[in-house]
């Protein structure tokens, strides 16, 4: 096989993800949390993705402290981060050693820091229409889910 030199900077990305993620891979290694304020929050998202944009600054009027990664491929960072395909959404983040997947609103993460569930992290699956970054004003309601816990699943918040 010909390695490429994109070939390897992506084979290299990888592996620093898969790294920087390894303390979320599973639920015995959760990192205690830090306060919401100030909060570091690292985010993996698609190039040109513009409700991704608007979550980040959600996340940041909140007061966490926003890093963005903008990459070709979510597939990695998501298989990476443990998030199971039917809790998928566009952009991935970490924060106090959870994985947030989609639109999670910064009251949830904020809960989740002080609460410290054993759990891999929160999804709001798919692309809920009044999800923050989303802002479409539907009145469509949508669920959180806290994931990688011992009880599977479960409904965290209703918004």
């Amino acid at each position: 096989m010909t390695m490429t030199r994109r070939t390897m900077v992506w084979g290299v990305a990888a592996a620093a993800l898969t790294l920087s993620l390894g303390a979320v891979a599973l639920p015995e290694t959760v990192c205690a949390a830090t306060p919401a304020a100030g909060a570091a929050v690292e985010v993996w998202k698609a190039v040109g993705c513009e409700c991704c944009d608007g979550w980040v600054r959600h996340m940041r009027a909140a007061g966490f402290d926003v890093t963005v990664h903008t990459v070709d491929d979510m597939m990695p960072v998501k298989q990476a981060a443990g998030v199971p395909d039917e809790l998928g959404s566009c952009h991935t983040a970490r924060v106090g050693g959870y994985v947030l997947e989609g639109h999670v609103p910064a009251a949830d993460v904020t809960r989740l820091l002080a609460d410290q569930p054993r759990a891999r992290g929160l999804s709001a699956p798919g692309m809920p229409p009044d999800a923050p970054g989303m802002d479409m004003g539907t009145g469509q309601p949508y669920q959180v889910v806290l994931f990688g816990g011992a009880d599977g699943p479960q409904v965290f918040a209703r918004h």
